[in-house]
């Protein structure tokens, strides 16, 4: 028997993208990540449908992100912006959030919130 994925686990598209807009919701009103804010456009519609698209393939849906702009190259891709441990911690105080509010089961919060966590510190380039 295959174990269930963390999109699967999360309940599909509809809550990725839920935690996409909610993640962006809480960035663009917390003045308390304004460092984390500064990078990004001042239209959030494309950065939404990027993180997104990528989520669902990283958490084990379909891999949007990839069939549309091929590997994230995350590293790569965040070299424009100072990434450094604020701007990280300012995510993720911003997905921590947002996660907070949707999962209720404890040990899937961990598990994302670690991989976030994990993730969001690989981009650090500062």
């Amino acid at each position: 028997m295959q174990s269930m994925t963390p999109y699967q686990l999360l309940g599909g598209a509809g809550v990725v993208r839920w935690l996409t807009d909610r993640f962006y919701d809480i960035m663009d009103a917390d003045p308390s990540v304004a460092t984390l804010r500064a990078m990004h456009p001042v239209d959030l519609t494309t950065s939404r449908e990027k993180l997104y698209m990528f989520l669902s393939g990283w958490l084990g849906g379909p891999p949007l992100y990839m069939e549309t702009f091929g590997h994230p190259r995350l590293r790569a891709r965040h070299l424009p912006f100072a990434v450094d441990e604020e701007a990280r911690d300012q995510w993720m105080l911003c997905m921590r959030q947002a996660v907070g509010e949707l999962i209720c089961e404890d040990s899937l919060k961990q598990q994302l919130l670690e991989a976030f966590f994990n993730t969001a510190d690989f981009i650090r380039n500062r």
